[in-house]
């Protein structure tokens, strides 16, 4: 098991209009997308697909919003084709929300400070019938702060379809049972790194209360490019902690318990780890 403090930080695109206005899971090594330099935009989007990667960036006076996912994403076209909806509805959602925002800060006497969403998708795992991507997710749409999240996805190639890795298991809480006080010990662990104290026994506080695997942000991974033999979790600002604290990341082996409770059908492409 690997522990990982990720501080709390701004990406540069967030950051530019407000001063104006994974190794998680060791994933199997995949080859770097060589993106052609994409020029500042202003008005309009701008896209550099190279081998199937494919980065985009959009600037206007009302938003600043970036999309970009690996090669092995967008050499599957299927999957391109859903990241691609994904980007499209992201960017609209973004342009109206922005638009709106202006709108009340001028009938409010307020000043607009320029709204961001920023989505970086990246390779978990390659295996020979299975993609696993994780997502890191910035946005700013006023405030004090911007805000990032997570997300997963596993690409099943053989049919074509993208899967929430926790389908991959009976049940969420037969997760929980076979890894959930394992978790909340790292949890507990890291938690008393970054505050210098212990979580108190028995206290009612939700920043010292246990996550359940399904909870944060469920990732599956490899370290033989056969078989998913990891199990990562991700979990965001304000679910275990308040946001200065960042995020926690935590990598576990699947064990015979974990592999006890994946589906049936799917437990061949599952392997209990070798260390």
């Amino acid at each position: 098991m690997r522990l990982r403090f990720t501080a709390v930080a701004i990406p540069a695109l967030l950051l530019a209009p407000l001063l104006a206005g994974c190794d998680l899971l060791s994933p199997t090594p995949a080859p770097t997308p060589t993106l052609t330099p994409t020029p500042s935009a202003t008005d309009g989007a701008t896209t550099a697909p190279v081998g199937g990667a494919r980065q985009v960036s959009e600037q206007t006076d009302l938003f600043v919003f970036a999309f970009s996912y690996p090669q092995a994403a967008g050499e599957v076209e299927p999957l391109a084709r859903w990241l691609d909806a994904r980007l499209d509805r992201e960017r609209n959602r973004l342009a109206t929300v922005a638009d709106q925002g202006r709108t009340e800060a001028r009938d409010n006497g307020f000043p607009f400070n320029t709204y961001a969403s920023e989505t970086a998708w990246e390779v978990v795992a390659n295996l020979p019938d299975w993609l696993s991507l994780s997502a890191e997710l910035s946005t700013y749409e006023g405030g004090a702060h911007p805000n990032y999240s997570f997300d997963t996805i596993v690409w099943d190639k053989a049919r074509d379809r993208a899967l929430e890795p926790i389908a991959f298991f009976t049940s969420p809480d037969a997760l929980d049972r076979a890894m959930g006080s394992e978790l909340c010990d790292a949890l507990n662990a890291e938690r008393a790194q970054r505050r210098g104290e212990p979580v108190e026994e028995g206290s009612d506080d939700p920043f010292d209360g246990c996550i359940k695997p399904d909870e944060g942000n469920l990732l599956l991974g490899s370290s033989n490019g056969q078989s998913f033999d990891r199990i990562g979790i991700q979990i965001a600002p304000y679910l275990a902690g308040p946001y200065a604290e960042g995020s926690y990341e935590f990598t576990f082996p699947v064990t015979p318990a974990i592999l006890d409770v994946v589906r049936e059908e799917y437990r061949p492409a599952f392997a209990v780890a070798r260390n």
